[in-house]
């Protein structure tokens, strides 16, 4: 299989240019604290997969789009339903892994006994609605349980980025081999968060460089991790699911910090150096251990498929 240059370039243009054209009223009208911030990231999170079905519809052509963008689920259907688990659990424990990282290594303080950056947190609430209706220790459960329905409802717009990164982009890059595909699409995810980080989104005390920097980086790693789910399940939708989790969880710093205490997101966090150990480990050994490949039964089902107008 060689590589589509042109479609990869057409593909990143549109996904980075899209990115811009719909973040840049955010430029003009008080940025992250437009009060439609949040619609405007969700469409923002639309571009990856515009930019793919574009390229698939009118650049190259595909009969069957939908297996392109990888929204089918070849192989059986138990295999299929393990890594959408393995999506959710590895998401979730990325984030956890990261945190108990940060702690380790004293990038900041920990309290995971009276969650007192957590009550910290509710203090203004509670002094405008009055006391908490139940144990902080019960609260903080059900933040932590919550994250399963969040995670299968960010889906949704998790998908609209996953068609375009690990959807479309990660399998075209595949004959680079599995640690360039890694890099490059990688990059190309964090450069096309530019428009909402060089506003101060994510990393809001770093300059625009190292912020910039610093996503890229989380983006090659995690973005790893999802692409493995991608590749070896033959399907998107353990990466969406995965995605969602990892948007759903990303708060339960929340829950641990403790009060009083600055956690900078270039150091600590999945966000900062520290919180890419682990899960740029998992995708050496998944990388040294040839783990990229497709399963056989989905190498030979994707490669007997019939096309689909």
């Amino acid at each position: 299989m060689r590589l589509p240059v042109r479609s990869i370039v057409v593909f990143t243009l549109l996904a980075l240019g899209g990115a811009w054209l719909v973040a840049l009223p955010l430029w003009f009208t008080g940025g992250l604290t437009n009060p439609w911030f949040t619609a405007f990231a969700i469409a923002m999170m639309a571009t990856p997969a515009i930019a793919a079905i574009l390229v698939v519809r009118v650049v190259d052509r595909e009969p069957d789009w939908r297996t392109a963008l990888g929204l089918r689920s070849p192989g059986p259907g138990r295999r299929f339903a393990l890594f959408l688990v393995l999506g959710l659990v590895l998401a979730i424990g990325m984030i956890v892994a990261a945190l108990l990282t940060g702690a380790a290594f004293g990038l900041y303080r920990s309290d995971l006994v009276g969650f007192s950056g957590f009550r910290a947190y509710l203090e203004p609430l509670i002094a405008e609605a009055g006391p908490l209706p139940m144990p902080l220790e019960l609260l903080v459960l059900l933040q932590a349980v919550s994250i399963v329905p969040a995670a299968l409802l960010n889906t949704i717009p998790a998908l609209g980025e996953e068609l375009g990164w690990r959807g479309w982009l990660l399998p075209k890059l595949m004959p680079l081999g599995a640690g360039p595909a890694v890099l490059i699409s990688g990059v190309i995810w964090g450069l096309w968060h530019a428009p909402l980080i060089l506003l101060g989104y994510n990393y809001p005390t770093a300059p625009g460089w190292l912020a910039v920097l610093s996503m890229c980086g989380m983006c090659i790693v995690v973005g790893g991790v999802f692409g493995w789910l991608r590749i070896r399940s033959g399907s998107v939708w353990p990466a969406a699911l995965a995605h969602g989790a990892f948007n759903a969880a990303a708060g339960l710093s929340l829950l641990v910090v403790a009060a009083g205490d600055i956690v900078d997101p270039t150091q600590a966090t999945i966000l900062g150096w520290s919180g890419w150990i682990v899960p740029a480990l998992l995708v050496v050994v998944l990388i040294a251990t040839g783990r990229f490949r497709p399963a056989r039964n989905i190498a030979e089902t994707t490669s007997t498929a019939s096309p689909v107008a």
